[in-house]
């Protein structure tokens, strides 16, 4: 009887063992989280060394300093990487770079290529003559906004009004009337007396929309002596019984023969340059 008592004691006592041990170990981790939860009573803090008295004069560049500099400096930043955003954009709205873009993708289509030249070929040409046309205007700018601003005779916004004086006219130079009319009235601005007083706001989307239908009319140009080409091969091909062989193969390369026989990239980019005199 006192073995089978002394069993049957063990396993109560090892479980009074882990109640106890449990209720301390939660009495302990209350008392800590009271601590925790209880502010502790602030202790006097000493003033700033550096704050000026009520009665001490305030200097204002050092308000400007640590206030409003900070955050003109930030806007500056933002409007910065804004504007290196948008000089692509730039680019393709008041230059004549979406023109020679788009005439030089018609005669790859023409000549039947694909992939030659390729797409970085064309766009760093169209580059090339784009500086090539836009150099006089930018030494224009140069000299009438970017110049006198580095010598402090003017500030940043009467710069910027004079450098888009000269590419304004340049814009107007090539600009249809019609689209100039028709964002004028989309804008629901009065009728200039004179194109010099339209603002970039109508006078860039009207010279991008001329543009691109100069460049589809000169690509479409292009495209007829090299479709004569493809019917003349198709009706050939179709009545000698040659079924099996596509007809673009046969006509790929007596166009590209023909273009290089008559020097096509000179006569292009010389007729290219000469519309934009």
């Amino acid at each position: 009887m006192k073995i089978t008592s002394l069993r049957n004691a063990r396993p109560k006592a090892l479980l009074r063992l882990v109640m106890i041990f449990i209720l301390l170990c939660a009495a302990q981790a209350e008392q800590a989280w009271g601590e925790v939860a209880e502010p502790s009573p602030a202790e006097p803090t000493a003033a700033p060394a550096m704050l000026p008295s009520p009665t001490a004069p305030v200097d204002p560049n050092e308000i400007r300093i640590t206030g409003i500099g900070k955050g003109s400096t930030s806007w500056t930043i933002v409007v910065l990487l804004t504007f290196l955003t948008l000089i692509p954009s730039l680019l393709l709205c008041m230059t004549p770079f979406a023109r020679l873009l788009v005439v030089f993708h018609f005669l790859r289509q023409a000549l039947g290529l694909q992939t030659t030249p390729t797409n970085q070929t064309l766009i760093g040409l169209a580059l090339v003559l784009t500086f090539f046309l836009m150099q006089p205007v930018g030494a224009t700018i140069y000299k009438t906004s970017v110049l006198p601003l580095q010598e402090g005779r003017i500030s940043a916004t009467q710069a910027l009004e004079r450098g888009s004086g000269p590419v304004r006219q340049f814009m107007l130079h090539y600009v249809r009337e019609k689209d100039v009319a028709l964002f004028v009235e989309l804008s629901k601005e009065s009728r200039p007396r004179d194109p010099s007083d339209l603002s970039l706001r109508i006078v860039a989307p009207a010279y991008i929309l001329s543009e691109l239908r100069m460049g589809f009319q000169i690509g479409t140009v292009l495209f007829l002596p090299f479709l004569v080409i493809d019917m003349v091969v198709a009706s050939i091909s179709t009545s000698v019984g040659m079924l099996q062989l596509p007809p673009v193969v046969i006509s790929t390369p007596l166009k590209l023969l023909l273009f290089v026989m008559v020097d096509g990239w000179n006569l292009l980019i010389g007729s290219l340059m000469r519309s934009f005199n």
